[in-house]
């Protein structure tokens, strides 16, 4: 099995970091993933709606988004929403 197979693994090691996340309606946004659970549900503290990963739409706090509008999932999101973290 390789150590790539497992996405639950990197999701799990990734609590109380913060992620980038993309659904497939399109929305993004960025939080401290707090709970994740076997169907890939997210809680997101301190999350922020952002808009092509440059401008923060909205400040949210706590939410929870269903694993199965995802689309992806960045741990780098100091990568992927840069200009809208850094303001």
């Amino acid at each position: 099995m390789s150590e790539f197979s497992n996405p639950m693994r990197y999701l799990r090691e990734a609590i109380n970091t913060q992620i980038y996340v993309k659904l497939k309606d399109g929305s993004e946004y960025v939080g401290i993933l707090r709970v994740t659970d076997s169907t890939m549900n997210l809680i997101l503290d301190e999350a922020v709606e952002v808009k092509g990963g440059k401008q923060v739409v909205t400040r949210i706090g706590r939410m929870l988004i269903r694993g199965s509008t995802l689309q992806y999932i960045s741990f780098n999101p100091e990568i992927a929403a840069e200009q809208a973290l850094s303001g």
